[in-house]
């Protein structure tokens, strides 16, 4: 079976990141169209014998680009075509349709209460959103809360399946060795207790909350290690500076090892306003230590003392910060891989990506028998060099 995954961009961020871990389990052969944006996940996915096709849009009103994405899909020959974020839904679900791909598929990431991907959910996104779902079979939700938003915006409820985001748990296992890499690099004691925070930094992620919470309890012993990049730095070094704590909050930009940032930690907090999934507290979790979330509906239903939800307001966020530093207290001295590491296995078993992947693969199968296949592909060298010709693709 051939699919092709539409998403928006491939900069470094969640859903292009769970793309990438998809892609490398898949047992079908896929390809990905990236509308603009082919960046560093591109490179990762071409670099694992994925071919990634740049679509090259330069606005996100260009309608030539709906012609150049149906001429992409007409000579592919696909299967299925499946679509990511918001602007790829719009394009990618008209496009398949038009080129007569048996099945489309749509994975709804991150729809808010109020926003969809950072985007105000205005009448005329969601007309556009709703319009093109015509053209989708299936919407994939990343969970309950996700589908229950989807079907009162108006997405009917027979169309929608819920399959959760996967944890990679070998990309994101504990590695002592990379903690001290860690820790040396930026400084961090090795006995310091180190609470951390991971994500894009966005005014929706509220890590000031997390810094007003925490300055009292920043001393040599205690660090705040936030990992991610964005439009909301410049105001965070400035909470950060207010408090007076800047030798002891750590700012380590977009990495990549994941891993490794993970295992630096003691603590990890999420402090979101809103949150559709929260993969970053099951990566966590994966990670080996304890959590706690303001919103994760991830952990709905899973029964764990290594995660718990706390208040979104800085006494109740500082109260429970402390209470578990001080749980880590007696068992420090002597420990350089920090406080005891358990994993939990509720988390193994619903969330392995192996296991999530195949049921997205199984609903292709059970669609496309439904639907029946498509006209034999085309030949694999003519259709290589109309993609090269029309829309710059790559490995």
């Amino acid at each position: 079976m051939k699919v092709l995954h539409v998403i928006t961009g491939l900069g470094v961020g969640g859903a292009e990141l769970q793309l990438r871990s998809v892609l490398r389990h898949t047992r079908h052969d896929a390809e990905v169209v990236t509308l603009y944006n082919p960046g560093e996940v591109a490179e990762m996915i071409s670099r694992e014998g994925v071919r990634v096709h740049d679509l090259g849009m330069t606005s996100n009103t260009e309608v030539p680009a709906l012609l150049r994405l149906w001429r992409l899909i007409r000579r592919g020959g696909y299967d299925v075509v499946h679509t990511h974020l918001y602007r790829a839904c719009i394009y990618g679900r008209i496009a398949a349709r038009l080129a007569g791909v048996p099945v489309v598929v749509t994975t709804e990431h991150s729809i808010g209460r109020t926003h969809l991907e950072r985007r105000r959910m205005t009448r005329g996104v969601q007309a556009l959103y709703l319009g093109t779902d015509l053209c989708s079979d299936a919407t994939i939700a990343v969970s309950d809360t996700v589908a229950d938003r989807l079907v009162k915006w108006g997405v009917q409820r027979n169309k929608i399946t819920v399959i959760p985001n996967g944890v990679d748990f070998g990309r994101v296992a504990f590695d002592e060795s990379h903690r001290a890499r860690i820790r040396a690099e930026f400084a961090i004691p090795g006995e310091a207790r180190v609470v951390g925070v991971l994500g894009r930094l966005d005014p929706n992620k509220r890590f000031d909350l997390v810094i007003e919470a925490m300055a009292p309890m920043l001393d040599a012993t205690t660090r705040l290690l936030l990992i991610g990049e964005g439009p909301d730095r410049d105001r965070l070094e400035s909470v950060v500076r207010e408090h007076g704590v800047s030798e002891r909050v750590v700012f380590a930009g977009e990495r990549h090892d994941v891993a490794a940032m993970l295992s630096a930690m003691d603590l990890f907090v999420a402090s979101s306003d809103q949150e559709t999934f929260g993969l970053s507290v099951l990566e966590a979790l994966a990670n080996g230590m304890r959590a706690l979330y303001t919103t994760c509906p991830a952990m709905d239903d899973i029964d764990t003392d290594r995660a718990r939800a706390v208040p979104g307001e800085v006494a109740g966020m500082r109260r429970e910060i402390a209470a578990e530093l001080a749980r880590m207290e007696p068992s420090w001295p002597g420990s350089s891989g920090g406080p005891p590491r358990e994993t939990v296995p509720a988390i193994h078993d619903r969330y392995g990506i192996e296991s999530v992947t195949g049921r997205i693969d199984d609903l292709y199968e059970g669609l496309l028998t439904r639907r029946g296949p498509r006209p034999p592909h085309p030949a694999p060298a003519s259709v290589d060099a109309s993609l090269a010709e029309s829309t710059g693709g790559h490995r």
